[in-house]
């Protein structure tokens, strides 16, 4: 029997300045800091490649913060840590998060040298006024250097990232910025529609005004609902002129480049994440990082598993694997699982294969799902054809409110 597959995630938590729309777990620092960051890394990806000798790595993704602001030399000692300690598929899909303004050619090179075959790089807008507003570090123009630069060092994977319904941002500006990057023919494009976030400038700034834009009230710097709706469609339509396969919500791409590492997270396929604040589902259980700087470079000195006390619904006390480093652990139960596999794997084109489902819980979807089913068919929002059960073009339109009825009383 071969060896059951795994997901590595690597999270790079610096980055140069935090973008006005951020909330993710990133912050500025010097050189000595990240130093110490790396070295507790690689302490903890040798001390998971020796509890989990029996898993192969089908990917690798390495995100952020922003991993390429990293000194290439340590990105190059995290990769040879990964490939000494674990077992890694000779076809793996390994990505990194690179930003326009933190990259050269020669950390392209390492890049390549280091066994990395896919770039995912943050662009967000083709205008350089959006730019600004968004608080992006870069150009349009720097980022047109960056994307040859990859193409010039051989990466044939790139994905864009892209950010739509910015404040200021109109139907016609967003066009020109799709335009623009199909030219380009990335292998993948990821186009965002921007959520305003507690803990942020945005916030901050446009808290009423998002509130007006889910009312369906006009607004006053972020774009109406009925605007972003036409950007919405704008984005579906040229991407699939342009050859691209709308193959999940947001993102993408060109027959065959698919993003393997998100469709795992989609599949609930196991997932170790190394790093401050990063998460692992691992056999049904989920674990998360501790975010505290400090406490994760002085747990990872003396890394140790052991048992974690969870208390239950009935007042017993189970005992769970965990690590030193985790500040959450919590076991998925029968019923989170049907759950996370319909509500996630229903953001995919392709939907949910029932044969799937029931070889996973031993019964049909629709002894546990058939009203909600039958209930959203009616709405037309979602189809069951050919063994498989997917969103239709209406159900994509009002994904959250489909998607939520997939949680179970």
């Amino acid at each position: 029997m071969g060896k059951k597959e795994l997901e590595l995630y690597i999270h790079i938590p610096f980055c140069v300045k935090k973008c006005n729309y951020c909330d993710f777990l990133s912050f500025p620092a010097d050189e000595s800091t990240q130093e110490d960051y790396v070295i507790a890394l690689k302490k903890e990806i040798a001390f998971y490649g020796r509890q989990y000798p029996g898993r192969v790595l089908t990917t690798v993704y390495i995100g952020g913060g922003t991993p390429s602001w990293l000194t290439e030399r340590y990105m190059a000692e995290i990769l040879s840590e990964v490939f000494r300690s674990f077992t890694v598929a000779p076809e793996a899909e390994i990505s990194i998060e690179c930003n326009p303004g933190t990259i050269t050619g020669h950390k392209f090179q390492v890049y390549r040298d280091s066994g990395i075959n896919r770039l995912s790089i943050g662009l967000q807008s083709a205008d350089n006024e959006e730019l600004k507003v968004i608080g992006r570090i870069h150009t349009w123009e720097q980022f047109l250097k960056t994307y040859e630069m990859a193409r010039d060092h051989g990466f044939s994977n790139i994905n864009i990232d892209l950010m739509y319904s910015l404040p200021g941002q109109t139907a016609e500006t967003w066009y020109a910025s799709l335009q623009k990057v199909l030219r380009l023919r990335p292998e993948h494009i990821s186009a965002y529609s921007l959520i305003i976030e507690k803990g942020t400038p945005f916030y901050d700034l446009y808290k009423f005004d998002a509130v007006k834009q889910q009312a369906g009230l006009p607004t006053d710097a972020l774009p109406t609902e009925e605007e972003v709706y036409r950007m919405t469609k704008m984005t579906e339509q040229l991407l699939k002129e342009a050859g691209y396969e709308h193959y999940e919500i947001s993102n993408f791409a060109l027959p065959g480049f698919a993003c393997r590492h998100n469709i795992g997270y989609w599949k609930r396929i196991d997932y170790l994440g190394v790093g401050l604040g990063s998460a692992s589902l691992l056999d049904n259980i989920r674990y998360t990082n501790t975010n505290e700087l400090y406490t994760y470079l002085k747990e990872a000195e003396h890394l140790r598993a052991g048992l974690w006390q969870q208390e239950q619904a009935d007042g017993t006390t189970a005992e769970l694997p965990a690590v030193n480093l985790h500040a959450a652990v919590e076991p998925v139960g029968r019923k989170a699982q049907m759950e996370e596999t319909m509500f996630l794997g229903m953001r995919m084109t392709e939907g949910v294969y029932r044969t799937e489902f029931e070889r996973n819980f031993g019964i049909p979807v629709e002894a546990v799902y058939g009203t909600v089913l039958q209930h959203l068919q009616e709405e037309k929002l979602l189809l069951k054809r050919e063994g498989r059960i997917f969103l239709t073009e209406m159900g994509q339109d009002v994904s959250n409110y489909v998607l939520a009825q997939f949680l179970l009383d």
